[in-house]
């Protein structure tokens, strides 16, 4: 194995635990979400499990990054991103960035399909944007709808679930970050005012 190999090797365990930890999920949390054991995760960062195709694939899956980012592959030099779609629960998710951790930016299509709220909670802050469709929002004790061109944004802490209103399909960007990381829109200024 070259010194280059090993180096690259050698740096996969504490970019692992870098990622988790950025997305403030557990060891517990990763292992429920991959099917890999709590030991061999605890392993794989701390460097004494060397990394494989069958380890490292679940756990890009569940954080939703490209798997060149956990084992920090060379940029090639195409700047465009090609983007691969993520298909979870019928839902696809088109990443729109390519960096761990920070800010995630997500194309959304949702299928017209009417699904029971299933409320959740977790650490984040998310803002959606409809580009099509109308997106159902249930956060805490509002129900809403937004339209195509609509916005919302909210703290993940607070028991959410958004999908189709089964009127048909949704497409809306999601941006996702850690808790505090709050998105900030410039709205534009009103024209001059009467003189």
């Amino acid at each position: 194995m070259s010194d280059d190999t090993h180096e690259v090797l050698a740096e996969v365990g504490p970019r692992l635990r870098r990622v988790r930890k950025e997305r403030g999920a557990t060891l517990a949390g990763l292992s429920e979400a991959t099917g890999i054991s709590v030991s061999t995760l605890s392993r794989l960062e701390s460097g004494l499990r060397k990394p494989s195709l069958e380890l490292l694939l679940p756990i890009a899956r569940a954080h939703q990054v490209p798997l060149d980012e956990l084992v920090g592959a060379p940029p090639v030099g195409d700047p465009r991103i090609r983007a691969k779609p993520i298909v979870m629960n019928g839902r696809t998710h088109w990443p729109l960035t390519r960096q761990p951790g920070g800010l995630q930016a997500f194309k959304v299509f949702e299928p017209q399909r009417k699904l029971e709220p299933d409320l959740r909670v977790h650490e984040g802050y998310e803002w959606m944007y409809v580009l099509s469709g109308k997106l159902r929002i249930v956060l805490g004790e509002h129900d809403v709808v937004l339209a195509a061109g609509e916005a919302a944004e909210f703290d993940t802490r607070v028991p959410h679930w958004f999908g189709s209103t089964g009127e048909g399909p949704v497409e809306f960007l999601s941006l996702f970050g850690p808790q505090g990381e709050r998105m900030h829109v410039r709205a534009r200024p009103k024209g001059p005012g009467p003189a």
